[in-house]
């Protein structure tokens, strides 16, 4: 039986595999297990723009005051928001309903612990088991102790922009022209007064949000409109949220795009100038570009390196002590100020560190060399795909590889946390001649894992 939460939650085609009856088991159950010593639980829920947000919502709401939890709802807010919120109303849970950067037909619903972090994987399984357990309605409150809405002190939007404009201590933002591309998502609500509030001269894209949408060739994934705006209005930079704000792409000048290795590179040497690089250390995945650890090397910064995941980056941050961690993709945590990554938040740090140097972003970019990465997905079973190292022949044409590449480079396998694939990621300073490299590479991995599993 397929586990139903992922490395993000519980997503899905709403109203398909994500339903309002599915929603309703999810609230109720995580009111039981999250909010189990608490005599009065407390839980907010928040959304980004998709249609079908306001009948999760309801349907969670539903859940959550069948078993005598009360409610806050903090309507459309990023994720990070929420997070936020949880622990500002000393509330029990959180839950964002939200598929980030997915097209407008997903949705997702994910847990935040009192202290605003994502849950891990054992309290996941308690929720999954109480609801696969069909024991919910024993547990539910009697006719007296149902559970209510309530009203936040102030609208939940306000409290979480008071916030995210108080994390900015460089200056004014006077004279700094700036775009933003909202994605038609979650930031659509507050990152234009954000930004102008702090006296940026802010033009604003993919805030028009109609319920499908949602990162549709604007936001994160999709910078090139972006790209083109900074451009044509002459701007000094362009940021770059996905749907529900917990990730930041960024633009130059120039129209070229910077990834999260080269935003968390600036970030990371802003702190050790400011004397704020707790151990001296920085956290990223094994997917950051070799470039980036070249990059460190120069800074004198050490780096930790977790699997794929922002929930992997962290735990460990949290095991170490960094408060600096994130992923290419553009999830960054800030956790001097944050429990996850926030797009509006890592924005104003970068604003902070563009204003610090006075240099231009494509300057402050450029001191990371970023080397060209080649991704080949090798197509295999679920079965054999965490076995691709105990074949012999694929070791060996691995290590060949490296000897290839020599000491410009790396090769990078790992089997897929979520599809029947191995990914074969190899980086180098020539692509023409790694992509070739890489192809074989996969290649031979399909070939060879197959046959293992028909054995």
């Amino acid at each position: 039986m397929a586990r139903m939460f992922g490395t993000d939650g519980v997503r899905g085609v709403a109203n398909t595999e994500l339903t309002a009856d599915l929603a309703m088991k999810l609230g109720a159950a995580g009111t039981c297990v999250l909010a189990e010593s608490s005599s009065d639980p407390l839980i907010v829920i928040g959304r980004d723009t998709r249609i079908s947000g306001e009948m999760l919502e309801e349907a969670l709401t539903a859940g959550i005051l069948s078993m005598g939890g009360s409610v806050i709802k903090a309507g459309v807010l990023p994720t990070p928001g929420i997070a936020y919120l949880t622990q500002l109303y000393g509330a029990d849970a959180g839950i964002v309903i939200s598929a980030s950067h997915n097209p407008y037909q997903f949705n997702g619903i994910k847990f935040f612990n009192s202290k605003g972090f994502k849950l891990d994987d054992a309290l996941e399984d308690e929720i999954e088991a109480l609801i696969r357990s069909g024991s919910l309605a024993d547990r539910a409150a009697d006719s007296e102790h149902i559970g209510t809405v309530k009203e936040p002190p102030e609208p939940p939007v306000d409290a979480y922009r008071k916030f995210v404009m108080s994390t900015f201590d460089g200056g004014s933002l006077d004279g700094v022209k700036l775009v933003l591309d909202c994605a038609n998502g979650a930031s659509s609500v507050l990152a234009e007064s954000v930004f102008s509030g702090l006296g940026a001269e802010v033009t604003v894209i993919g805030n028009e949000p109609d319920g499908i949408n949602i990162n549709d060739n604007v936001g994160s994934t999709h910078p090139e409109k972006l790209a083109e705006t900074v451009v044509k209005t002459g701007a000094d930079l362009g940021l770059a949220f996905d749907g529900d704000a917990d990730r930041l792409i960024a633009c130059d000048e120039k129209g070229m795009i910077i990834d999260g290795d080269r935003l968390i590179s600036i970030m990371e040497m802003l702190l050790k100038d400011e004397g704020k690089l707790a151990g001296n250390k920085v956290t990223v995945t094994v997917m950051s570009n070799i470039g980036f650890h070249k990059r460190a090397e120069e800074l004198g910064i050490d780096v930790d390196v977790t699997k794929v995941g922002d929930r992997y980056v962290l735990e460990r941050m949290m095991e170490t002590g960094c408060v600096i961690g994130g992923e290419q993709s553009g999830h960054i945590i800030l956790r001097e100020y944050a429990s996850t990554g926030d797009g509006m938040l890592s924005g104003l740090q970068l604003l902070k560190a563009y204003t610090r140097y006075k240099k231009p972003l494509s300057e402050l970019a450029g001191a990371m060399k970023v080397y060209p990465q080649v991704l080949i997905n090798a197509k295999v079973s679920n079965a054999v795909k965490d076995k691709w190292n105990e074949n012999k022949e694929v070791a060996q044409a691995a290590a060949e590889a490296e000897k290839k590449i020599g000491g410009t480079g790396r090769v990078l396998i790992r089997p897929s946390g979520t599809e029947p694939l191995v990914r074969v990621m190899i980086e180098g300073e020539d692509p023409d001649k790694i992509r070739p490299i890489a192809e074989d590479l996969a290649a031979l991995i399909e070939e060879k894992l197959s046959g293992s599993a028909a054995e």
